[in-house]
């Protein structure tokens, strides 16, 4: 009999790296994810599993809508996506903060632009969060979707501060944009197809805990 095939989603960049070493420590042999190409999708050397290369923002679509089983996503992808799945293991890696940022010569202008019109412009990734944020605050907010560069934004003058992630700061400092809040704290989850779960869950527990005692110390990543 067949092992059961897992289809997983591997989010591009700088993520797509920590997940080879974290699945290579789990005993996976990652030597054709691994290779330097552009293939969009590659299967292990058993078969039994399918990597599907995509865009951080579209993993958690592809799990959602079956297209993958399991998938690996950032938290603040998950929630600005709001997806339906199952989150089963927070990897711990990947960390970075979704932050509120404007000029370094402007935290008094943008201020008193708010409070002279009582609206601000922002640029960002992440429309959704932003909205729920400055909701919560009480505050009206003009929300100016960017695709990448979102650091642009106050810089070009079409928005008066931008929300996006961070993970050491420098391209803020490179930018002179400073830091004012942090929405959120993200980590890297391990997320599952809600259907798949039941259908493959033996295949899908095993996965799940063999990334779990790389989590937990057991293994060591190489």
């Amino acid at each position: 009999m067949e092992p059961t095939r897992l289809n997983i989603a591997i989010p591009k960049g700088y993520l797509k790296q920590e997940c080879i070493e974290l699945m290579g420590a789990a005993g996976y042999d990652m030597d054709n994810l691994s290779q330097d190409n552009r293939k969009l999708f590659v299967y292990s050397p058993r078969k039994d599993i399918k990597y599907v290369i995509a865009r951080p923002m579209d993993v958690p679509v592809y799990v959602q809508y079956g297209a993958c089983d399991l998938g690996f996503v950032g938290k603040d992808v998950l929630a600005e996506r709001e997806s339906k799945v199952y989150e089963l293991l927070d990897v711990g890696t990947g960390t970075c903060r979704l932050i509120v940022a404007t000029r370094k010569d402007c935290v008094q202008t943008v201020k008193s632009h708010y409070e002279h019109f009582g609206s601000i412009r922002i640029a960002t990734k992440y429309p959704n969060l932003t909205k729920k944020y400055f909701d919560r605050k009480g505050m009206q907010v003009e929300i100016i979707k960017l695709h990448g560069s979102v650091e642009l934004g106050p810089i070009l003058g079409i928005a008066e501060e931008i929300v996006d992630i961070t993970a050491t700061g420098e391209t803020l400092k490179e930018n002179d944009l400073v830091e004012m809040e942090t929405i959120l704290t993200s980590t890297t989850r391990l997320v599952a197809n809600m259907v798949s779960y039941r259908v493959k869950h033996e295949a899908i527990n095993e996965f799940t805990q063999r990334i779990g005692k790389v989590i937990n110390g057991k293994t060591k990543p190489k």
